[in-house]
Parts: C-alpha cells; structure tokens; sequence
C-alpha cells in the first residue's frame, strides 16, 4: 500500500525509468564510423549537385557525419554520451585541421626537395654557377658554423642566468631579469638583427658583415629561450636534495654543481637541443648582418657567409634566368633545414629519455 502510494505521489509507476535512466542503450563500436560513411556519400551528391571541390566534400562529411552521430546518440544513448561523442567529434576535427597544414608541408617539401637531393648539392658552393648544377655546400657549412657559435655564447649565459633566479636570486633584481627576459623572448627576431649590426657598426664601421655578428643577433633569440627552459626545468629538482647536501655540509656552490644540475641534466639537455632548433632556421637576423656569398668562407671572423635560409630566400626571390634551377635549389634547401629541426627534436627527445633520473632500481 505504501509503495503504491508513494508511486501516485511521485507520478512514477514501475514501468516508468528516471529521466537519466531513458536512453541508456549503447551503439555499437561499428555506428560512427557507419554515420560518417553515409556522410561522405551524401556529400558526394551534394558535390556532384552543385560541383563541389574536395574542401567542401570534406567539410560536408565533418559536418553531417558529427550531426547524425549526435542525433542517433542522443536518442539510444542518452543526453550524457551523446554529449561525450560529439565533443570527440569536434576534438578529432580539430586535431584533423591542425593535421593539414603540416602534412601538405611536409609533403610539398619533400616532393619539391628531393628534385636536386644529391651529392652535388651537398658537395659544391655556387662559385661560378649560372643556371643549372651548383649546390649548397657553403651554406651548409655556414649554418652550422654560426649555429655552433650561437649555441657558445647562448649557453652559458642562459644556464647561468637560471641558476641565479633559481638558486640566489631575490627580490627586486629577479623580478626585473624574468621580466626582461619574458620580453625578449617575443622580440622580433628582425630587431635582433638590428641591434647586432649597430653594435658592430660602432667598432668596425658600416657595411660590415661577419659571421660572428650573426651568431650575437641568434645569440639574442635563444638566451632568453635557454632561461626560461632551464628556470623550469631547475625548479623541478626537490628541494630535499638541496637541504641533505646542505645538511653534510657541503656549500651551496658545489651542490648546484654536483647535485641540482646532474639531476635536472635530463630537461637542461632538452631545452638547449630545443632552443637550438628554434634559431637555426632564422632568415631576418642573418640577412642584416651575415649577407649572402656564393662561395665557401669558413671563417665567421672575416667577409660574408652564406647560411641555409639567407640561401634558399636568394635562390627564390633572385632566381636569375632560367628560374626553375634556383627554385629547385630553394627547396632542397628549405627540405635541408626542416631535416635538421627534426633531428634536433629527435636528438632531444633521446637526451629526455637516456638522462632523465632513474627512479626503480
């Protein structure tokens, strides 16, 4: 009697479900990938309706296939999980159009770079060379001569530079240097070149162009990245290693030395090998104050150098007659560079991996 009585209050009766309860089906794993299938023809007849390109037949697909996997799970599954799988949707559309512009990169690259991947390009500078044959061998050589340079004088002003926020500073200094530092890290990279060119200019005159003035204006772009990474990075270290070593009494110099930077070794690897990878591929500082050569200088204290961007932005903006020999050049050039990013992401990664702190035994 109770029980029936408490049903008329509440209007349920035992055949009626919760609210939440209705709807709690489940499709099965094969339903989304059907929806979009029935998308993808039903755009294809829009297409042919109204003679669409892929873009839109791509769209039309995203679009009807996220409708009807929302639709049709709204109604077997319920409100909850058809939210979940069109939040899904709208996530891998997402990742899907971020996808795009790298992989056409990438492959654009690589069809047009691979037109004069050889072993001339690799083995010959421009000296001489008028339209077809020459290489990039001095750019080449250039680029990594500077990039070693920058990596020299970045380092350890940059690691030292951490470990004084870090570990010593305090009050109003730090607070100035990590606001310094923050702004320099969105400089214009066009600026840096500037200032090293006006800074040369003071001791050598106008005109100049050096390597080495190259390597400050890069210098400038990556000490502020190599900051910020390895403020991070040391700032992760427990600070109970820190009060053991102080306990046995060691100064806090020899601790920063034999305890923090070995355990934050692993991070400190990564973000310099990353940091690298952002200044190597800079066009803008290099053109200012490095210039463009066609044959092989490798002393960065004297003359110009060429580099592998102020390289492929000659070849491409002054291709000279018949243009196509240069532009080739251009993006092999371009495939070159983007190669050596990617081998410092991956060499980064491996340094992440080998020296990071071993926590089983």
């Amino acid at each position: 009697m109770s029980t029936s009585i408490q049903q008329r209050n509440t209007g349920t009766g035992p055949h009626d479900a919760p609210p939440e309860r209705r709807g709690d089906g489940k499709l099965p794993r094969w339903a989304p990938w059907a929806c979009f299938a029935a998308a993808l023809a039903l755009a294809f007849l829009l297409g042919a309706l109204t003679s669409s390109n892929i873009v839109l037949l791509v769209i039309y697909t995203v679009v009807l296939g996220t409708i009807a996997v929302y639709v049709i799970s709204r109604v077997v599954e319920g409100h909850r999980r058809a939210t979940d799988r069109l939040v899904t949707c709208l996530v891998v559309t997402a990742f899907g159009i971020a996808m795009v512009p790298l992989v056409s990169l990438a492959y654009e690259v690589i069809r047009r770079g691979a037109e004069r991947f050889d072993g001339e390009f690799f083995g010959a500078s421009l000296q001489g060379v008028i339209g077809e044959g020459g290489g990039a061998y001095h750019a080449i050589m250039g680029t990594l001569i500077i990039t070693l340079l920058t990596t020299a004088i970045s380092v350890p002003i940059g690691l030292m530079t951490a470990i004084y926020l870090v570990e010593y500073g305090s009050g109003r200094l730090k607070r100035s240097i990590t606001f310094f530092v923050d702004v320099m890290t969105g400089i214009p990279s066009i600026v840096a070149g500037l200032f090293a060119y006006a800074l040369f200019v003071i001791f050598f005159g106008p005109g100049i162009r050096l390597g080495i003035m190259g390597a400050v204006a890069l210098s400038v772009l990556m000490i502020p990245v190599v900051v910020r990474s390895a403020e991070e990075v040391l700032k992760l270290v427990p600070n109970e290693l820190r009060e053991a070593s102080y306990a046995l009494g060691v100064p806090k110099w020899r601790t920063i030395l034999k305890v923090v930077i070995p355990t934050a070794i692993a991070g400190l690897g990564t973000g310099v090998t990353l940091a690298i990878a952002r200044v190597i591929g800079e066009t803008a500082p290099l053109l200012v104050t490095v210039g463009i050569t066609n044959g092989t200088n490798l002393n960065p204290f004297e003359g110009r150098m060429a580099t592998l961007p102020v390289y492929a932005f000659y070849q491409l903006t002054q291709p000279g007659v018949p243009p196509q020999n240069a532009i080739d050049r251009a993006w092999t050039a371009a495939l070159i560079l983007i190669m050596l990013v990617m081998g410092l992401n991956v060499v980064a990664r491996v340094i992440s991996r080998v020296f990071a702190p071993k926590t089983s035994r």
